[in-house]
Parts: C-alpha cells; structure tokens; sequence
C-alpha cells in the first residue's frame, strides 16, 4: 500500500493549531493549564511545564507575540513561586516540587494527589526554556531568568532521595514518600539530567548509575533496543535533549544513543500494528502509536467474536501490551524527528481515513477502532477531547524535526549541558 506524506503546509497547521490549546485554554490569571478540556478539569503541572517550553516555538513561529508569551510566562512562574509552599496538605508546593494536580482556579493541591518528581522536573524544564529564550535586557525578560533560577533551586533533591540510591516518584503530606522509585528505562532522563546539575541539592552520578542499571534490554522483531512498551517513553526527555550523536556510559557499550534507540522503538511499533497480533480492527502501516492515553474503558466487549477488556487512561505499550486497540495520534507526531518517512505518511493516513478525529485544536487524543458502542456503522470510539500532556510533546516535536530550533535553543541552557555532563555523557554536540 502507498500513501503519500503530509506535507509541510499541513505539518505547520497541525502546529498551530495544537498549540491553540495553550492560547485558549490557560487560565490568564495564574497561568495554569488544564489536563484536559473537559469540564471542570484539573490543572496538571507537566501540561503547564510543556506550555513553558512552547512559547518560544510559537514565538518563533509567529503563533503568539513576544510580548504576549513574556506576560503569560511571567504570570505562570509568579505564581508558582509566590504560591503556598510547605507541609500542609493543601499547600501547591512542598521542598521545590509540586503537587501533579492543581485547583485551576486557586493553584492548590487537588485530589489526594502526590509531589511529583517527573512532573515537577516537565515543570521545571519548561521554565528553564523560557528562561534560555526571553534573554533580552528588559526587566519583564529578566525576572523570567530570575524566577526561573530560583525555583528550579528551591528543588530539594537530595530529600527526594529518601536515603536510598533512586530517586523516588512521589511525596503525600498524609502518607510520605512514594514506595516507587524512577527505574527501568522510563522518561526520567531529564528529571536525572536537573538532579546531577543543581545547584543547591546536587545528586550524584551514582544516582543516575543506579537508574541505568535497572534498564533492560531486548530483541524485538528482529532489533535490538533499551526496551520500553509505551511510545510516550521514548520521546519526552527528547522533546528537551538532542541526543544525537552522545552518549552515557550505558550507550556506550551498546554502540548506539538514545535518538537511535527511539528511532528503533518507532519502527518496532509500526512492526508491531503490521502483525497485529491480537487482531485489533484497522492496525496496521499506517495505523499505529500505542502509549499512555485516553481510552472508551472500562468496558468488556464480544466483538468479533473475541472478549475484548478496554481501559480508561492507561500506559498502554507494545508487544506485551496492555494493549486494548487504542490508537494516539499525538505519540505518532512525537517521533517526527526519529523516523519522519513513517510518520509523515501515517500522519496524512490519519487525516485521510479519519478526518472526525480532527477539530479545532489539531488530533484528538486517541481512537479504538475496535471499541463497539452499539452503532454497527460506526467507525469505533474517538476521544471527546484533547490532554495538555500530548499537546505539547506534538508542538514542539514538529519543531524539533522542521528547524531543531528548540533543541539548539536548549543546548544553551548551562544547567542542561551540566547535567548531561555529570551523568557521564559524551561525544557529539557536547
């Protein structure tokens, strides 16, 4: 089968409008984003870190004025750093991290929710972007650099240790720290990267020895690669770090980086819908991308004559699974710059065979084609909305593969290069 590639015209529509999400939907008086658009969401703070780290694209892109992203950064990090900081359960912050949930409208700590550790460091290294690209001499564009500085100083990272090698997950005010620790390979690399370069609360690169020693690597269809099932894992630390042509010691001795090793877990994904081995309707070439995402769950169906179990928002990964036929768009767009001359095409697939899965804010979330909900005509279940956390990662992975222009911008940020070097990487542009 043949498809023709998305061209780049459409590539930079589906840019702009995916980062209408941030225009729209922050709330301008704190800065915070949603998790998603449906009603009375709450805020998630990875969603907020991801829309740090877009407003330079959409400036360059001329999305946003330069003037109007100053004024919504400086919005945003005021917030967080003048915001409720302490122990107390309803507090945003605790120790430089933050709650991974957020009341949209007061910033405090929503649900019964955890610091989060990633979220935190997504967080984070959104506003260390924005402070790397509004350098200008103008007191709105150095207070961005200052607040920036200082929060990501504030971060207590040897507390988050707990005593132990690993960096834990996670804090609650009523229970402590998380049983969790961040191993096997996962996207933490950058949240290891903001350890080893702090300034105040340094971790050692002991630390990150004792991430990689964890990693597991296998033989899938016939590639060797640093194994993990969720597409999502291999591309957000890369959404900030170009790890073309460096490597850390594990990499090393494997011959390969870390650009090389999404690239092949890209095309073991797509190998991987082409087989279909649990015969999910419509996979194959042109319909792949399995990772954490919305779903039509919880739900059993008989369809087709096989009992089918769907979940909710679920880590969904390949070949093990769990896999339930639910398709993300958005992790397809995120491995632009590892294997664009399947990801164009599937792209265009998309739009071709489902264009209801588009609205005004680019790809909905995901869809199961497979997913029956009692209409024998229809084509399966679309997600009703849109999630901060894939909106970014499409945005500014478009970026990365037109222009690169956010990975060279993020090479400039010492504490970035600092903390690559600490963890004993190597070779290339650094």
């Amino acid at each position: 089968m043949t498809q023709k590639a998305l061209s780049d015209e459409a590539l930079v529509k589906l840019q702009r409008d995916t980062f209408g999400y941030f225009t729209n939907e922050t709330n301008l008086r704190n800065g915070l984003v949603p998790d998603n658009t449906r009603k009375d969401s709450h805020s998630s703070i990875a969603a907020i870190g991801l829309g740090l780290a877009a407003y330079p694209v959409a400036v360059e892109q001329d999305f946003i004025s330069r003037e109007e992203a100053v004024q919504r950064v400086l919005t945003t990090l005021r917030f967080f750093w003048n915001s409720p900081h302490g122990p107390e359960p309803d507090a945003t912050g605790y120790k430089g991290f933050y709650y991974h949930f957020l009341h949209m409208d007061s910033g405090r700590r929503a649900w019964e929710c955890e610091l989060s550790t990633i979220d935190s460091s997504i967080l984070i290294g959104g506003a260390l972007a924005a402070a790397t690209y509004f350098d200008r001499g103008t007191q709105e564009e150095h207070e961005i650099r200052s607040l920036a500085d200082n929060l990501y100083r504030r971060m207590d990272w040897v507390w988050m240790l707990n005593g132990d090698a690993k960096v834990v997950m996670g804090w609650k005010p009523e229970e402590g720290f998380l049983p969790w620790c961040w191993e096997g390979y996962n996207e933490s690399i950058l949240l290891h990267v903001l350890s080893l370069a702090s300034p105040t609360y340094p971790l050692s690169r002991k630390t990150y020895k004792a991430f990689t020693n964890s990693y597991d690597w296998r033989e899938i269809y016939g590639r060797e690669f640093l194994y993990s099932g969720p597409l999502f894992i291999h591309q957000l630390s890369h959404i900030w770090i170009d790890f073309r042509g460096i490597q850390d010691e594990y990499m090393r001795e494997k011959g390969i980086d870390y650009f090389e090793n999404s690239r092949r877990a890209t095309y073991i994904q797509q190998e991987y819908a082409i087989r279909n081995p649990y015969k999910f309707r419509a996979y194959g070439e042109f319909i792949w991308g399995v990772t954490a995402s919305d779903g039509p769950g919880p739900a059993s169906q008989t369809i087709d004559g096989i009992e089918r179990h769907f979940y909710d928002y679920e880590a969904r990964g390949v070949p093990n699974g769990p896999d339930d036929g639910t398709i993300a768009p958005w992790a397809v767009v995120a491995s632009l710059p590892f294997a664009p001359e399947i990801v164009l095409p599937t792209i265009q697939h998309f739009n071709d065979a489902y264009p209801e899965m588009t609205s005004k804010y680019g790809f909905k979330c995901s869809f199961n084609p497979t997913f029956n909900d009692g209409n024998q005509d229809a084509r399966g279940w679309i997600s009703k909305g849109y999630y901060g956390l894939d909106q970014g990662p499409v945005v500014l992975m478009i970026e990365n593969y037109r222009t690169g222009f956010f990975w060279e911008l993020m090479k400039k940020c010492p504490y970035i290069v600092d903390g690559l070097r600490r963890a004993g990487f190597t070779g290339g542009w650094l």
